[in-house]
């Protein structure tokens, strides 16, 4: 393939049941997008809403090497709609690589688009500022310090713990930048606090609650690093758990209340339970017995890939099946030098562990690997993984939850094609649409009706 284009049309020609704007949407989370000066935002000053850093850099430079987009930071997403390839809305996540053949620009009447091999395929939209980011907490620090809106406003992301306490090379997950994202940002100067404050979190909520009149926050992601001993005092399943607690009863029933943590004992998942989260994230990260134990020592060390995947299934005893939704990262399985080789094998494991636990009623999601360059794996593998490889996926993933009659986990909004509003993979957006939309839990609505649009905007002056 001489140019990205024709690798993308390639690939739309070849798998024609994956939505064409899911293929766009994975190749700009594997391989990021540059900026030009005109589609970067004003920081919290702006009308654009900035990009949080919520718990990962999920960029392809450090913060000194993305230049302005370092000092104006782009938008949290972006929207594509329309152009040549006629897309729906879809929403993605922001990955800056200065490098990028996707780059976001003004034309000349000051209209963003999106721009291949130098011609434009898309409208840009772009989230405008919230108005509970303009308002400050008590001491003076922003709500999107504290509690960053995602997902179009969908999610509130409470990343309570910015650091994780498997540390160093013998224990990081080797494609995490986790505690390097805490370290850049503390370098810079910016604000990015390490422990957050129950009662901060609690006062940034009810900012967000007053000031988002159209409801369009619908869940909360309670996450951070692992914990291995002790975070002020609670071991891992009392720390993140407290914080629901304490939500749930100022704000009974307002938010779906999700907890990302490892796979923890059945007795301290049920203490999540009882503190109020509904939907639980044990993540498992990558299916293959050989590369969790190389990529994920700390938690083959602590707990060990067998226990991991026992207790991800003692954990829908409590929850429901339907409300455990383990994660993976979608490409590390091609990582060099221990990954597979073809995509023919990488997809056969990974469609074993989608089978392993969508045979008990699990659903596990995936984020599309960004591969930051301070981590091992994005050191050696800069490129990612290969396009084909996440195309074939979401096939796989749409093919195995029809084999065993399941459909589109909750808390993560619509599914389907101009519907989804996940932005950290197409997962979403390559499910069918269904008609009742409110299906989410027993217990849980949906904001489809009160979700903010987005259409491409005119640039700064």
């Amino acid at each position: 393939m001489g140019s990205r284009t024709a690798l993308v049309e390639d690939l739309m020609e070849r798998f024609p049941h994956v939505p064409r704007e899911a293929v766009f949407k994975e190749d700009l989370l594997r391989g990021g997008v540059a900026f030009d000066s005109s589609a970067l935002s004003d920081n919290e000053d702006g009308e654009v809403k900035p990009k949080s850093y919520f718990i990962f850099s999920f960029d392809h430079g450090t913060l000194p090497e993305l230049g302005e987009a370092a000092l104006r930071r782009p938008p949290e997403e972006i929207i594509l709609t329309g152009g040549p390839y006629d897309l729906r809305r879809t929403v993605v996540s922001v990955r800056v690589n200065p490098s990028s053949p996707y780059r976001v620009a003004a034309d000349d009447e000051g209209l963003l688009g999106l721009y291949l091999d130098g011609r434009r395929i898309a409208d840009v939209g772009v989230p405008p500022m919230p108005e509970y980011y303009r308002h400050t907490l008590s001491n003076g620090k922003s709500v999107m310090e504290v509690a960053p809106t995602i997902q179009w406003g969908y999610l509130i992301y409470l990343t309570v713990f910015r650091v994780c306490q498997y540390f160093g090379a013998k224990e990081e997950c080797q494609y995490c930048d986790i505690n390097h994202n805490w370290r850049q940002h503390k370098a810079a100067g910016r604000p990015y606090t390490g422990v957050k404050d129950v009662e901060e979190v609690l006062e940034a909520l009810e900012i967000i609650d007053r000031y988002d009149t159209q409801k369009a926050s619908t869940a909360y992601t309670l996450t951070g690093g692992a914990i291995t001993k002790t975070v002020a005092g609670r071991d891992e399943a009392d720390f993140y758990g407290h914080y629901a607690k304490a939500i749930e009863e100022r704000f009974p029933g307002r938010w779906i209340g999700k907890v990302v943590a490892q796979a923890l004992p059945k007795a301290d998942v049920q203490r999540f339970k009882d503190y109020g989260v509904q939907i639980y994230h044990p993540n498992y990260e990558v299916w293959d017995r050989r590369l969790f134990e190389l990529y994920c020592p700390g938690k083959e060390r602590y707990v060990g890939r067998d226990e991991w995947h026992r207790r991800i299934l003692d954990s829908a005893d409590v929850f429901g099946p339907r409300n455990v939704i383990p994660n993976f990262v979608a490409g590390v399985e091609m990582a060099r030098p221990h990954g597979f080789t073809t995509v023919d094998e990488a997809i056969a494991s990974t469609t074993e562990g989608l089978r392993f636990f969508m045979s008990h009623g699990i659903t596990p999601r995936f984020t599309t690997w960004c591969p930051e360059p301070t981590t091992p794996l994005g050191k050696a593998n800069p490129q990612g993984a290969p396009l084909e490889y996440h195309i074939r996926l979401l096939e796989a993933y749409r093919a195995t939850m029809d084999d065993f009659g399941l459909s589109s986990p909750p808390g993560y909004g619509p599914p389907g094609p101009g519907r989804a509003v996940f932005s950290v993979s197409s997962f979403m957006d390559s499910l069918p649409a269904e008609e009742d939309d409110t299906r989410e839990t027993d217990a849980v609505r949906t904001s489809q009706d009160r979700e903010p649009g987005g259409s491409s905007v005119r640039a700064r002056a």
